[in-house]
């Protein structure tokens, strides 16, 4: 049994690969285990690793299975007290894991944590991915310390402390393998995007804790490369964030934030075609709101064995404000400044 497995799940990610896993072997090999899961790629990742990182252990999936089926898939196969989901693109540092074992070892309440994240394109900037730790309004929409929607802070260690979040990235989460499988893994129908959030909020609701600690920290590409408006990433998002709402939300604020959500949601849409011109994400916002509506039914079950299994009733992380309303009204475009 491996005490700590880092499990860098790959899809065509030579590149990426080449660069950023000798630093995961330099900083981590005292600690833990590094294994690459590989998502059928179709690059030479496989005989990259073959033939330049011999010392990992490489897990071969048949197909692509996206982002959470993939995790899933790959997790069970291996056995350890601490899983940490990492992404092909994070450059850690000297004993980044350190503080994060060392917490968990402490904290038997805490299932998951995350370091801190910042960007590798300019490494005073926080990254759009996680930055300081995962929260949500009153709306399921998210936010972190240091980023909120487009406006990304300069880190000037001004949240260096450790705090409980609601949610921690999954470019570099630390959980407990036992809590990974009791709260059902990640959700594997999502295929990418929400998906972490998904899972770390089943855990607050099961009475378990998500911290950040700071004290660690990685930097990464992530958004960096991506394009300002991508139709399907618009349509995961959307749709993974609305089933996530239905899966975790009481029923006490269930019907009301549905209802919000069907006026915000088609108020982003025709801002997006209108304001931005982005005609894809557009139609991916209808998209998703008539995917969410058809596949509702299938996580009825869901809901109910997730609010059967809630310890907490009410989870200060979920903020009861509407960052919708603190950002474009109130121009409150920093973290601290929601306080």
């Amino acid at each position: 049994m491996d005490r700590v497995a880092i499990v860098i799940l790959n899809w065509n990610g030579e590149k990426m690969l080449a660069k950023y896993l000798p630093t995961v072997l330099s900083y981590s090999r005292d600690e833990a285990t590094v294994y690459v899961a590989d998502n059928a790629s179709t690059d030479d990742s496989l005989g990259l690793l073959q033939r330049e990182f011999p010392e990992c252990k490489l897990i071969v999936l048949d197909k692509n299975w996206g982002f959470a089926e993939g995790y899933n898939k790959a997790l069970a196969q291996i056995d350890a007290e601490y899983y940490l989901l990492l992404n092909s693109d994070i450059e850690v540092t000297h004993h980044w894991l350190t503080p994060l074992i060392e917490f968990m070892d402490v904290h038997h309440e805490v299932a998951a944590c995350q370091p801190k994240l910042l960007s590798i394109f300019d490494r005073d900037m926080f990254e759009y991915a996680g930055a300081s730790g995962g929260f949500l309004d009153r709306f399921g929409y998210p936010f972190c310390r240091g980023r909120i929607f487009d406006t990304v802070e300069e880190d000037n260690g001004q949240y260096d402390y450790a705090t409980e979040v609601l949610w921690a990235t999954g470019a570099a989460l630390m959980i407990r393998s036992k809590d990974y499988w009791d709260a059902g893994g990640l959700d594997g129908r999502f295929f990418a995007h929400n998906e972490e959030i998904d899972l770390c909020w089943r855990l607050r609701i099961r009475g378990r804790k998500i911290y950040c600690l700071p004290e660690s920290y990685v930097y990464h590409v992530g958004g960096g490369t991506l394009p300002k408006s991508n139709p399907m990433k618009t349509f995961l998002n959307f749709r993974n964030n609305l089933t996530m709402i239905y899966k975790c939300l009481p029923d006490s604020e269930l019907h009301y934030v549905m209802r919000w959500r069907w006026f915000l949601d088609y108020l982003a849409a025709w801002q997006t075609l209108i304001l931005q011109r982005h005609w894809g994400d557009f139609l991916a916002i209808y998209r998703a709101r008539r995917a969410f509506k058809r596949w509702r039914n299938d996580f009825k079950a869901d809901r109910e064995a997730i609010q059967q299994h809630r310890v907490a009733q009410e989870i200060p992380q979920q903020m009861p404000i509407s960052i919708l309303w603190n950002y474009y009204v109130k121009g409150k475009k920093r973290f601290s400044d929601l306080k």
